[in-house]
């Protein structure tokens, strides 16, 4: 991570950022100030309020979003921003949050309402039902949750990201392959990782930092399927139909190394299987080459069986 957009403007400046961490501590003259550790998608900065009041006392805590006025200093050769004012941030500041946070690329209430669309045109009501209903009922996480804690999609909105990502692929391989249940695949692709709604534990900022005790003891898989079968019960989807969709999130990681308790058994499973584990790679596979030269090698990813990838796209310099 590098400098935060704040301290890499001379003079004083202000901006909005997030609050990582703060302490009120007593300088050697016996003063208060705080102590606090800014960031925002760029960066992140140790930060001093020297005149420090007791009227600030408890205000501010980690995760708050603030905006804050002042300027870099240099105190035993480490840059610390000097901060002259701070504030809250509020609603009506409207404040861009991906300039605070990584988040997905697209707009996530527009990923939501284009998934809710698509499962408006089913054909079969029972699908429709089932898909929207868990739509509906998990908007407000899905609006915001990331699709993991470190590795892809590890954005805010980046559950959606992964999840519309899928369906497009899943649309584009039925337009090939006509004969498939391209309705059944569409269920599938949009529900296959609800479970992590449960299984991460993500804060108001839509970033994950660890997971639930229910994620660590059943995982996201097993969780969906709950989450399924649930939603199939209230929304009175039949049998046959619920544990065709629960076979697919059972099966979606394809390989029972990679987590999946059975492999895929109908057409339309592993199809999924295959798109997931397509989208996750190459949003991997992107995010290690960002930055390396034409002609250069990434780091080792252990999470792509230790590969280094060379970077081909440009002209070698």
């Amino acid at each position: 991570m590098g400098k935060m957009r704040l301290t890499q403007a001379g003079g004083t400046t202000e901006g909005f950022c997030l609050i990582k961490s703060v302490a009120a501590r007593t300088d050697v003259k016996g003063s208060e100030y705080l102590d606090l550790v800014l960031a925002d998608s760029e960066g992140e900065c140790v930060a001093k309020l020297w005149n420090y009041s007791r009227v600030y006392h408890g205000v501010f805590a980690p995760d708050d979003i603030v905006k804050v006025r002042g300027s870099v200093q240099i105190w035993k050769d480490n840059e610390q921003f000097k901060i002259d004012r701070i504030r809250l941030a509020t609603p009506e500041d409207d404040v861009d949050m991906s300039i605070l946070v990584p988040c997905a690329p697209l707009d996530p209430q527009a990923m939501y309402d284009e998934l809710y669309a698509i499962a408006q045109g089913f054909q079969d009501e029972d699908l429709k039902r089932l898909v929207q209903y868990l739509l509906r009922e998990n908007r407000e996480k899905l609006l915001l949750y990331p699709a993991g804690v470190k590795l892809h999609h590890a954005t805010r909105g980046g559950l959606l990201h992964h999840t519309l990502s899928v369906v497009h692929m899943a649309q584009s391989i039925c337009k090939l392959y006509p004969w498939l249940n391209e309705e059944l695949l569409l269920a599938g692709a949009t529900l296959h990782d609800i479970g992590k709604l449960v299984e991460l534990d993500t804060g108001t900022l839509g970033l994950a930092g660890a997971y639930t005790a229910q994620g660590q003891l059943l995982g996201h898989i097993s969780i969906g399927m709950s989450m399924v079968a649930q939603a199939a019960e209230v929304t009175m989807v039949p049998e046959k139909t619920a544990m065709l969709v629960e076979h697919m999130l059972l099966s979606h990681h394809g390989n029972p190394e990679y987590g999946s308790p059975r492999l895929p058994m109908i057409p339309e499973a592993e199809v999924l299987s295959i798109c997931d584990l397509l989208d996750s790679r190459l949003y991997e596979m992107r995010a290690a080459l960002d930055g390396v030269a034409p002609g250069g090698f990434s780091e080792r990813l252990w999470a792509l069986d230790n590969r280094q990838l060379y970077q081909a796209n440009g002209k070698e310099v």
